[in-house]
């Protein structure tokens, strides 16, 4: 039996709240959960907001550099904390033996909105994980949400233990 988890639960073509406007692109891309992939996923971002500046999107230079902070976050938290265990396939650079990692991006008339999400351990308390300074390690600030939510208009968080994690950032326009 196929074991179905939240990043499939979730998936959608098109993000559900339609008051920033008219879909205008989207972007729906897959990639290894290397820490080489942030850089990835930020020029993913980065692509699409440029592309925005064609639509009339007025972003200015620190907007989009907070936006590529959040998604950074988003990212390496996926890597980091989803799939412990990992981290050989990380060392030898192999993306044949390292989980994935999903990215949905959606341009809309007057928001981006970024979904992040794992099919790793998940997060058992969402909650306390949010809170700036709370980390699971000693190597880490636990800053992550904290970044996303002051760089970001909003920040949701889905997660259930043993079947991933789904980090929506948006950022109206």
């Amino acid at each position: 039996m196929m074991r179905e988890n939240l990043a499939e639960k979730t998936a959608e073509t098109t993000f559900p709240d339609y008051t920033y406007g008219r879909l205008q692109n989207s972007v729906v891309f897959d990639f290894a959960a290397l820490s080489q992939n942030v850089a990835l996923a930020r020029t993913m971002v980065a692509a699409l907001i440029a592309n925005c500046q064609e639509a009339g999107w007025d972003m200015t230079i620190s907007a989009l550099e907070e936006i590529k902070v959040a998604v950074s976050e988003a990212v390496s938290n996926a890597i980091i904390h989803a799939y412990p265990g990992s981290a050989q396939a990380a060392q030898k650079g192999c993306s044949d033996e390292a989980p994935q990692v999903h990215m949905q991006l959606w341009q809309y008339q007057r928001a981006l909105v970024v979904r992040v999400s794992d099919d790793g351990v998940g997060i058992a308390d969402v909650r306390k994980a949010m809170e700036p300074a709370f980390t699971t390690g000693q190597e880490h600030l636990g800053l992550g949400f904290a970044f996303m939510s002051s760089f970001m208009d909003k920040v949701e968080v889905q997660s259930q233990v043993g079947q991933g994690t789904v980090v929506t950032l948006i950022k109206q326009i």
